[in-house]
């Protein structure tokens, strides 16, 4: 069993930047990780980044150039720098473990997930 707690998120202007972790209770070194979000308005949760056990990353495109997901075994932490933050970044935002670890951006391949951090991005 996998518990994952996320923290780092705020509110912050357009063009700031904000960390986001994600601290795991075991092992998560061959998971693969991602970071997904929800809107207030939206209906399903969004992948925003994923990282494979191997250090492979993808990214949905509207983050591409402004997010970076990175992951720390040692420390059983993973990570989401957001830098050039729009307002339309603005939700909740979920960290989640799977088994698999592929880098994969679907959420149906994950099985554990985070409370969530709320980040908001005011113009």
């Amino acid at each position: 069993q996998v518990q994952l707690v996320e923290s780092g998120g705020g509110s912050v202007q357009a063009g700031e930047s904000l960390r986001l972790s994600c601290a795991a209770s075991g092992y998560t070194g061959r998971y693969s990780m991602g970071w997904f979000r929800q809107s207030p308005l939206g209906n399903e949760r969004q992948g925003v980044a994923s990282i494979g056990s191997d250090g492979t990353t993808t990214y949905r495109d509207s983050v591409k150039g402004r997010f970076t997901i990175s992951r720390d075994n040692a420390k059983k932490t993973l990570y989401l720098q957001m830098n050039s933050l729009k307002p339309e970044d603005t939700a909740m935002y979920y960290c989640a473990a799977g088994p698999g670890g592929a880098c994969l951006r679907s959420p149906v391949y994950y099985n554990y997930w985070g409370q969530g951090t709320q980040v908001t991005v005011f113009s």
